[in-house]
This record gives C-alpha cells, structure tokens and sequence, in this order.
C-alpha cells in the first residue's frame, strides 16, 4: 500500500470528520470512528493531528472557512446598501436551510468547546472570523453605497450575527417556515435601521 503524507490525509481526516460528526453527532466523533469513517488506522489520525482536539480544531475552521467563502462569494458588487444587506443575510440563511447538519455540528462543537480548554481558542478564533469577515462586509456595502454608518461595523456586525445565531437555533430547534421568513426580515430591517 502506498504511503500517503499527512499533508495529503489531513483534508481527507478532516472531511471524514465532518460527515461521522454532521450525521452521529459530537459525541460520535472519537478517533476510533473518525479513522474507521476513512478507512485507516487509528494511529493515522494521532499522526496527522496529534490529539482529538486538534481534529476538532481543524473542523471548526474548515466548517468556518465553507460558510464564510459561501457568504461572501454571493456579495454584490453594484448593489446599494440595502440590498446588499439584504443578499447576504438571505445567502447566509440560505446556507442554514441548505445545510442545518452544518450548522448543527457547528453548534454542538461550539458548546463542546466552552467546556474544553483546548478547544476555547479555536472557537474564539471561528467567532472573531466570523465577526471581522461579517464587519468587512458591512463596512464594504456601506462605502460603495456611499453611505455613513450610524453606529460601528462592528456593532452592526455583532447585533446580525446575534439575531442570525437565534434565528438558526429556532430553525435546528423548532422549524416554522412562515416565521423564519417573518423573522429574517425583521432581523433585516432591524440592522438596516440601526446602520
């Protein structure tokens, strides 16, 4: 069998990760089931990321990485302010409709990290990613619009992404189509009235 670097397996581990853990959950994802997902050894996972957590790490910052080149890739160029706003925040929950088990791991991951000290960075580091990616956005609407900002980019930022956090978890929690739809544009309206 020919041997196959770490750099190589490292993406392969890390998508074999994704789809035990978006499908069984967190709790599924130990290293024995996450090898046996890929069809390797056990030790293979040890040798590319040395623990479990490092795994974790590396799946919280693909799972990031994915959302965010979704989102920014559908912002428009020429758009006013408004729409802008409103097309991105439509692509961002379009990505929860699309892909809740995503979104679902992302979530379980994130409480798993408040109780793991080795992971708490990195899910600082997946929120401030998500905040400065998200702040960028705003600030680039608002400069090709041409518009001033009533309150920081980053305050507008923080209040979307904490609507938007809500709203996805009333959706993993309780779906009601109708009152996502509502809701999304309330959320909408809200952060366009607070820019």
């Amino acid at each position: 069998m020919a041997h196959v670097s770490a750099a190589e397996r490292r993406p392969q581990l890390i998508k074999a990760a994704i789809s035990l853990m978006a499908r069984e959950g967190v709790a599924a994802g130990s290293t024995r089931a996450i090898a046996a997902e890929l069809g390797v050894a056990q030790a293979t996972v040890h040798y590319t990321f040395g623990t479990k957590e490092e795994l974790y790490r590396a799946v919280m910052e693909q799972l990031t990485r994915d959302l965010v080149d979704q989102v920014t890739r559908a912002a428009p160029a020429d758009a006013s302010f408004e729409e802008t706003v409103g097309t991105l925040a439509e692509e961002f929950w379009r990505t929860v409709l699309d892909q809740p088990e995503t979104h679902q791991l992302l979530t379980e991951l994130s409480m798993f990290a408040l109780r793991t000290p080795l992971l708490k960075e990195a899910l600082q580091s997946h929120y401030s990613e998500v905040l400065t990616v998200t702040t960028q956005l705003v600030e680039g609407a608002a400069e090709r619009a041409g518009r001033r900002l009533a309150q920081p980019a980053e305050m507008i930022a923080r209040f979307f992404l904490a609507g938007f956090d809500g709203l996805t978890m009333q959706h993993l929690s309780l779906p009601d189509e109708e009152a996502e739809r509502v809701c999304l544009r309330a959320l909408i309206a809200a952060v366009l009235a607070m820019a």
